[in-house]
């Protein structure tokens, strides 16, 4: 929905930035090419997200300065973080700059490099690329969400780098659970949904380990991750089938963040560049976002797939 009526372009749904028609409509009722429309973003940022070549080209012409910043990105920025290169042309060929320095050394055209279409613009003189680390992280990104795969909502996991299985169930006080129960469970959930709630998988990946409960919050709980996290770092998941991801960070003990949503491609010009890079590589990818922040490397998905290496009932003080 707009928020803003006044603008002239109260009722554009996703779907209709992509109606050149419709926005020409608009534009000759007296809409305002330069107003808030569209969660108070301007249109022609809106349009390089949702919508299509030919919109961007004819609000581009009607909406005076091409660059202009919204939360410290351009309409180009967005075109390239939304992945949608046929838009970005539109927008260069209306006069917008790849290279305008933004978003923490991000401009459009150096993000681009870490899309799936890398020479989308063509380097200026002076600028060289991207780095070794920051190659190697975006090969990471596509090699760990095509390992991971997609997921159902209603799991939790909890990434944590640098301890075993067996050194997680130690600090979680938690004592094994025979396969056989664990069956039980996977059949009929809410058979005593309650009881299942206390059932956690444990799995050994490369840089760590992960806990996990394929059918629900109990990983992610903040007595569980405080638990894990002292002296490493834990990154948490709760895929909620009713408000969506969320996400949570400890470290050596401490909740640092917490009601985070990683996956959800929300980035903000203050935050690290790194941190940057990894919003654009794990948007929609929430599991391989925490993965990736605990420094895992699992070579298959079982760690969060309803497979682990051992089963355990956590304490009733952690459920």
């Amino acid at each position: 929905m707009a928020v803003n009526d006044e603008s002239g372009w109260s009722g554009i749904g996703w779907n209709g930035w992509t109606d050149l028609g419709l926005i020409r409509a608009r534009l000759a009722a007296g809409a305002d090419p330069n107003a808030e429309a569209f969660f108070r973003k301007r249109p022609l940022h809106v349009a390089a997200r949702y919508g299509s070549p030919e919109v961007i080209a004819e609000l581009a012409q009607r909406g005076g300065d091409v660059d202009a910043e919204h939360e410290g990105r351009t309409a180009l920025w967005e075109a390239v973080f939304a992945n949608r290169p046929g838009n970005a042309r539109a927008l260069v060929a209306a006069g917008a700059d790849p290279w305008r320095p933004m978003m923490n050394g991000w401009s459009p055209g150096r993000l681009s490099l870490a899309t799936p279409t890398p020479d989308l613009f063509t380097l200026p003189d002076g600028e060289t690329g991207l780095s070794a680390a920051e190659t190697a992280a975006v090969a990471e990104a596509r090699r760990l969400i095509a390992v991971l795969g997609r997921f159902d909502h209603g799991h939790s996991l909890a990434c944590v780098a640098g301890i075993t299985a067996a050194e997680a169930a130690r600090r979680l006080e938690a004592v094994p659970v025979d396969d056989a129960e664990v069956e039980e469970i996977m059949e009929d959930l809410w058979a005593d949904f309650d009881a299942s709630l206390a059932v956690i998988g444990v799995t050994d990946v490369p840089g760590g380990c992960v806990v996990a409960q394929p059918w629900g919050y109990a990983a992610s709980r903040r007595g569980v991750m405080k638990r894990l996290s002292v002296g490493t770092v834990c990154y948490r998941l709760f895929a909620n089938p009713k408000s969506g991801n969320q996400g949570a960070v400890a470290r050596d003990g401490v909740v640092e963040e917490w009601d985070t949503h990683p996956g959800g491609g929300s980035v903000h010009a203050e935050e690290s560049a790194e941190e940057i890079l990894a919003t654009y590589l794990y948007q929609g990818q929430a599991e391989a976002y925490c993965y990736a922040g605990a420094g895992l490397r699992p070579t298959d998905n079982r760690s969060a797939s309803g497979q682990a290496d051992v089963w355990l009932r956590l304490p009733e003080h952690l459920r």
